[in-house]
């Protein structure tokens, strides 16, 4: 046998296939809502972190209602929800803030003060089915705002830091939780 790093343990750092490397990063599929970072702007057009290997592309004509006169005020930082107009291999990622129509249907810059984070695309996809249980058991605990982003990323708002923290932490949690130790810690956080 050579000397060198094995999977026995030569060096010490796991050796990880390039597939399962690729798994734990967000790849653009054309279509997917997702919430992203606005890193730069670039003359007409915004560079967007949206949690893959490389950043995507967002034109300031890309909101409702905007024109070379009326341009979004969007700045290095903001939160942005959007669609990926196109997510191919073999293009830049682009993404869009309005429908097939020219309306902004909920996508947009998010609000300042909310909290953001990130879970894994098993969970978001959970959380994004139809009639999803956690989020219709949260709605009973506080009133609150939610954007799910396809990319993993979650951003939540309540009436004080406190509610936002708590239905964060119970979000993180739920991945982990079976229905009924959910039901649980609601009830314990309700009562």
């Amino acid at each position: 046998r050579g000397r060198g790093c094995g999977a026995e343990g030569g060096c010490g750092a796991p050796v990880w296939p390039d597939s399962f490397v690729h798994r734990l990063q967000y790849v653009p599929v054309r279509g997917d809502h997702i919430i992203g970072i606005v890193t730069a702007k670039a003359g007409d057009v915004f560079k967007v972190d949206v949690g893959g290997s490389e950043q995507a592309s967002l034109s300031y004509l890309a909101f409702e209602g905007a024109t070379k006169r009326n341009r979004p005020n969007v700045q290095v930082g903001d939160l942005i929800y959007g669609r990926f107009l196109i997510a191919n291999k073999d293009m830049e990622p682009e993404l869009v803030c309005i429908d097939s129509s020219g309306r902004s249907s909920g996508m947009g810059l998010i609000g300042q003060d909310g909290f953001l984070f990130k879970v894994s695309l098993g969970l978001i996809r959970k959380l994004l089915a139809p009639k999803c249980e956690i989020i219709q058991e949260l709605s009973q605990l506080y009133p609150f705002e939610l954007v799910l982003g396809m990319n993993g990323r979650i951003w939540v708002k309540a009436k004080t830091v406190q509610q936002t923290l708590i239905i964060v932490n119970i979000l993180e949690a739920c991945e982990y939780m079976t229905a009924e130790q959910r039901k649980q810690a609601l009830a314990r956080l309700s009562g």
